[in-house]
């Protein structure tokens, strides 16, 4: 069983046609898992922490944000998102009349508005 924030076996299968191949690294070393990299990505994605927070059951916190920012930056994430986005589509899984807004509010301090620092009149 997955834990929170982690893909199911049934998510994985979607997921990892996507993925480029594990090569070998320099010096015979084989990639670490992509699922369990992927999962140390959702994991920070989902919690908003920082990469130095992630659990060590996700392999080493640089492995996930190199190859978060190496997918990011190769495409391979905007191809993966995309194909989800079309297997979700194919299915009539997205609603093409629903828009979203995001109505996400943060409270900032006065002096953020301008506002003296010090004590309040």
């Amino acid at each position: 069983m997955a834990r929170r924030y982690e893909l199911t076996e049934e998510d994985w299968r979607r997921v990892e046609p996507h993925l480029p191949p594990r090569t070998t690294r320099r010096g015979g070393r084989g990639l670490r898992d992509h699922r369990q990299v992927l999962n140390g990505i959702l994991w920070v994605l989902h919690t908003g922490a920082q990469w130095r927070e992630v659990p060590d059951r996700y392999g080493p916190w640089q492995t996930a944000c190199h190859r978060h920012a190496r997918w990011r930056d190769d495409g391979t994430l905007g191809r993966l998102l995309a194909a989800l986005h079309l297997e979700l589509d194919d299915k009539g899984l997205i609603d093409h009349e629903l828009w979203l807004a995001d109505g996400t509010g943060v409270r900032a301090g006065r002096s953020a508005a301008g506002a003296k620092r010090g004590r309040a009149t």
